[in-house]
């Protein structure tokens, strides 16, 4: 690179950690399947590949989710910077509004808002980092755990999920993985990608053996009370008082809004175990070398979290409860792939692809490649997130659509069968 007779003073830096961090993102992923589409294809794109529904009118927010943006942003006084952890009102209404499923009560000062879930995820993996670390991540699990870690000095871990048993974490692998490096386990219910929602027994036996290794708990959950099967939902705070607990969360999900990038960090601990052990502090130095959620966004948050009616959440839910049918109805109608499990929350379900029925289709990459580029749908295969030869599937989408994409996914085995 030379300008005249010098050379430019500077290049990009080839930092293979990042590189490969950001390719084994979902974003990463998606990008390139949306690379391999067809635009010659004038069929409608159908994504099944991210859990976004925002786009089509039947998820579209609640009014009262929109009244009170437009209200904060009119009243004028969220036009200055926020505190580092977030304005104290809406700090006490997301303390207030975990309260309601915890057996204690949570205060402001346990709660720090965060541009979404995924800085949420960025600081805890940041404050734990330390060289020789390592942190236990489910397989399946959602991938940018890992990206992050990759760069935050924590060796990542993997624990299975049963198939066989709801997609329950397989606690004896939890304790053979652990040793005296391992800082904490992440746990993510509702789950994605897996669609499985713990039962109260389930998440004490996590607790009980977190607590038995002497690591912490990371609950991811950004779908919260985003269920409708037979299993109700529990939150992992509920047992801060075995183990300490990090719960992760957001309106990005239940309100159907992932752009306006407002979520929390909020610990889960009435033993102040996690203030004694200086995370609390450090949380709050990475916060000051971070950037913040909007004001006026925070600002609308407790007229959101008081105010937003059941009748809206049911909606939701009744939604995604009729779109899961279809789905897993329409999964069980093609035989080249198996689902082993109907999905009870979240928006997605995962599927095994049978590729001994299949010929020209080397592994799930490559269905997915070809897919996008023979029949315009993104869906994400199961490398992303851990389980080779898998898909991950959105159900959280337009009823038309789904029906549509997953009719094209069934032609498009057809045609790649092998011939008897």
């Amino acid at each position: 690179m030379e300008n005249g007779s010098k050379k430019w003073g500077f290049e990009a830096n080839n930092n293979k950690a990042l590189m490969t961090a950001s390719a084994i993102t979902v974003r990463g992923v998606l990008n390139t399947l949306m690379a391999n589409l067809n635009k010659q294809d004038q069929r409608q794109l159908i994504p099944l590949g991210h859990g976004d529904p925002s786009a089509f009118p039947c998820f579209r927010t609640t009014c009262i989710a929109e009244d009170a943006i437009v209200d904060a942003l009119k009243s004028a006084k969220y036009n200055c910077y926020a505190p580092t952890v977030g304005i104290l009102p809406a700090r006490r209404a997301i303390a207030d509004h975990l309260n309601r499923d915890l057996p204690f009560k949570l205060s402001p000062d346990d709660v720090f808002v965060t541009l979404g879930c995924t800085q949420a995820i960025e600081v805890t993996l940041t404050v734990l980092g330390r060289p020789g670390a390592n942190i236990l991540v489910p397989r399946p699990g959602f991938p940018y755990y890992e990206a992050v870690a990759a760069r935050s000095n924590l060796e990542v871990r993997h624990f299975d999920l049963l198939s066989g048993k709801g997609w329950e974490v397989d606690l004896e692998s939890v304790e053979a993985l652990a040793d005296d490096n391992t800082v904490a386990i992440v746990v993510i219910n509702p789950g994605n990608p897996c669609g499985n929602v713990y039962s109260y027994g389930h998440l004490k036996q996590i607790a009980e053996t977190a607590r038995k290794i002497g690591i912490m708990v990371i609950a991811d959950e950004v779908y919260a009370h985003l269920t409708f099967g037979s299993t109700p939902y529990v939150r992992m705070g509920s047992f801060g008082s075995i183990v300490p607990v990090l719960s992760l969360g957001s309106i990005s999900k239940r309100w159907i809004v992932p752009g306006w990038r407002i979520g929390w960090l909020v610990a889960a601990d009435p033993n102040g175990i996690l203030q004694k052990s200086g995370v609390i502090d450090s949380i709050v130095s990475c916060l000051n070398l971070s950037s913040d959620p909007a004001t006026f966004i925070q600002g609308a948050i407790p007229e959101i979290l008081e105010n937003t009616k059941k009748d809206f959440f049911l909606k939701i839910v009744n939604l995604l409860r009729e779109a899961v049918d279809k789905c897993y109805d329409r999964i069980q109608q093609n035989p080249y792939i198996t689902c082993p499990m109907k999905p009870e929350g979240s928006m997605f379900v995962m599927a095994k692809l049978n590729l001994s029925l299949l010929e020209d289709i080397k592994d799930d990459m490559d269905f997915c490649l070809k897919l996008a580029k023979e029949e315009s749908i993104i869906v994400l295969p199961g490398i992303a997130v851990g389980m080779k030869n898998w898909l991950r599937i959105t159900f959280a989408i337009e009823p038309s659509s789904l029906e549509d994409g997953l009719g094209r996914m069934k032609s498009f085995c057809e045609r790649h069968a092998k011939k008897q």
